[in-house]
């Protein structure tokens, strides 16, 4: 599985690494509401969520649908614009200027996508203007709840409504915690911006896309970028650009816009607790399946506290040494443990680090 974006055609100088305030916002109001998702983030999510005014904490409530179980693509508004090449603003307001010049079509769609009523990938009719769609949008919202349901009904009644909303929340936001936030973090996310961009230009976009995360991979013969993650969706630039946006509080998150008709846009997380090469989606199954088998557990159990050989390992389990080789086969295909020889003894012991790592490697697999 994985998210792939067609760049056949596409132009180096319709290439830009470029932070993005509203987006940062998104992922701070985030944060605050999933801060399990972010442990390195749990004592500024505290200090923020003691200080907030009760009646903005509640209107944080009301549509936290918006950036809690989705991260919705209205906290990145210039990729909707028309022609498909604006980049982000470099203030909060110059951002929500951006969110003004989405239709109300756009914008009512980008909203719902809590709802997975609509297309994401590909075009379809709009919730405004399609009574069956509109149907389908509300009764999903009402299956998530009372809350949804409400916020989906004035949304579809009265955009512009919902869309004064959402500004001046995002101002309100801004005046309580995140304009403190962004004065700190805008200098860590342009020196990231400037290092990728320089790596774009004296070595490709290979190597700058490598720099965003190892998950990250360009096949240059087939002009096609994937991004490994445990989810399904494909996008093209076709005549418009890429945008590559820093964030430096969506750890553990790698984002990709694909929405149908809007420049594509990799969302990745900087200065982040990362492990130099985490685990593709595939060897992160590899050792979920791998560990699943009670006899390989048993195995497991034996090898965390010293070295065996097969024939120690088989003599233990009661089982033949082939049998053993096959189980050790496949914990050795999925990265799980070492063999080193011994004079003419072959040891195996259970790599203890890539286990350990294995909860939050999981962590990170499901959440990028």
């Amino acid at each position: 599985m994985s998210v792939r974006i067609d760049i056949a055609g596409l132009r180096p100088e319709r290439i830009a690494v470029v932070p993005s305030p509203l987006a940062e916002l998104g992922m701070a109001l985030h944060a605050l509401s999933e801060p399990g998702h972010h442990p390195g983030l749990q004592g500024w999510a505290t200090g923020v969520t003691a200080r907030l005014d009760s009646h903005l904490a509640d209107r944080m409530c009301e549509a936290d649908f918006l950036w809690r179980t989705t991260f919705s693509d209205l906290f990145m508004p210039f990729a909707g614009v028309p022609g498909r090449s604006t980049l982000p603003g470099a203030t909060l307001a110059e951002d929500l200027d951006l969110l003004d010049k989405l239709s109300d079509e756009q914008f009512v769609d980008a909203a719902l996508e809590f709802t997975c009523a609509l297309p994401y990938g590909t075009g379809g009719a709009s919730a405004l203007t399609d009574a069956e769609v509109r149907r389908r949008a509300l009764d999903l919202a009402a299956a998530r709840g009372p809350q949804q349901l409400r916020f989906s009904e004035r949304l579809l009644a009265d955009p512009p409504l919902i869309r004064g909303w959402l500004r001046q929340f995002a101002q309100d936001c801004d005046e309580a915690f995140f304009a403190e936030a962004w004065s700190r973090l805008r200098h860590q996310l342009a020196a990231d911006a400037r290092h990728k961009t320089d790596l774009l230009h004296r070595k490709g976009l290979a190597e700058a896309l490598a720099a965003v995360s190892p998950a990250v991979t360009l096949d240059e013969s087939a002009a096609r970028i994937t991004v490994d993650k445990l989810g399904d969706g494909r996008s093209a630039t076709a005549d418009g650009g890429l945008l590559l946006v820093p964030t430096s509080l969506g750890w553990p998150h790698l984002m990709v816009l694909h929405r149908h008709d809007w420049q594509p846009v990799l969302h990745y997380p900087v200065g982040s607790p990362e492990l130099a090469s985490p685990p593709s989606v595939e060897q992160l199954t590899l050792r979920m399946t791998a560990l699943s088998h009670p006899v390989r557990m048993r195995i497991c159990r034996h090898l965390a506290r010293s070295a065996y050989t097969t024939s120690e390992l088989a003599q233990a389990h009661g089982m033949t040494a082939p049998e053993i080789s096959r189980h050790l086969g496949v914990l050795k295909k999925a990265g799980l443990i070492t063999t080193r020889r011994r004079g003419r003894y072959v040891l195996h012991q259970l790599d203890v680090t890539v286990v350990a790592r294995l909860g939050s490697d999981f962590l990170e697999g499901i959440l990028r």
